[in-house]
């Protein structure tokens, strides 16, 4: 048996959707402008099974009308790409705003790893998004384990990570709540963090580029993060201690 080809995971978080909200459709036509051979026309029934779209673009501005952002895919089963945004609300966000949530996946193959960058960018631009990142697939859980619910008992998250407070802990919109292998961070995402400071970010600003709306792609490591990588924990280590205020751990 052979197994499972890994994904790329993407979040943004952006502002809430409104009613006639023209994002949706503005996230989808950016990821394909990405990925050039990228066509989401399809949606997914109820049994799992991709369903062609012909009218996607009126399809997707309709279900936007009703302040809606469904899943749609590539149609392809082999190599998915899927988009989706949900609604986040006031009580469990940052600054008590509610916020809207995109969320993409793709392989993480040569394709995938070489467009994600840009994919990161465009969705982000699309969505006018305060900041999003991309992790593999199952890295998620390790993040998880990093943050600090008020009712748990005192422990020490894994590898060394630190701890992070909830999201409705964080006080703007504006700070993220973790560190991803690539990162957007919009403008004001960057002026609160302090970013770039050039006596103390080369290493991050030699990967890291500035993008057409003054906000920036920062790419911790060449290749999709491992922590079972030395040098890939040790580059997340130094990133968090050089934005303390990711996560909620001190005021910016």
């Amino acid at each position: 048996m052979s197994a499972t080809p890994r994904s790329l995971i993407l979040v943004a978080y952006a502002p809430a959707l409104t009613v006639d909200d023209s994002r949706p459709l503005g996230v989808v036509h950016g990821m394909e402008r990405a990925l050039r051979s990228l066509r989401l026309e399809w949606r997914i029934d109820e049994t799992g099974r991709p369903i062609a779209l012909p009218r996607r673009d009126s399809w997707l501005e309709e279900a936007a009308a009703r302040g809606r952002f469904p899943l749609l895919c590539n149609g392809d089963e082999n190599h998915p790409v899927t988009v989706f945004g949900s609604g986040r609300p006031a009580g469990i966000s940052p600054g008590n705003t509610p916020q809207l949530e995109v969320h993409a996946e793709l392989p993480m193959d040569p394709i995938g790893i070489s467009a994600s960058a840009q994919l990161l960018e465009q969705i982000a631009h699309g969505a006018h998004s305060f900041w999003g990142r991309i992790l593999p697939d199952g890295m998620g859980a390790t993040m998880a384990l990093q943050v600090r619910h008020p009712s748990d008992e005192p422990r020490v998250p894994p590898r060394g990570l630190p701890v992070l407070k909830l999201p409705e802990e964080i006080l703007s919109p504006e700070i993220p709540h973790h560190l991803g292998w690539l990162n957007y961070w919009s403008a004001a995402t960057a002026r609160t963090l302090g970013f770039p400071d050039p006596a103390r970010d080369a290493e991050l600003l030699s990967r890291a580029r500035r993008t057409s709306t003054g906000g920036w792609i920062v790419q911790l490591t060449d290749a999709p993060l491992d922590l079972d990588d030395p040098s890939h924990l040790e580059a997340l280590l130094r990133a968090y201690e050089r934005f303390p205020a990711i996560g909620g751990r001190a005021s910016p």
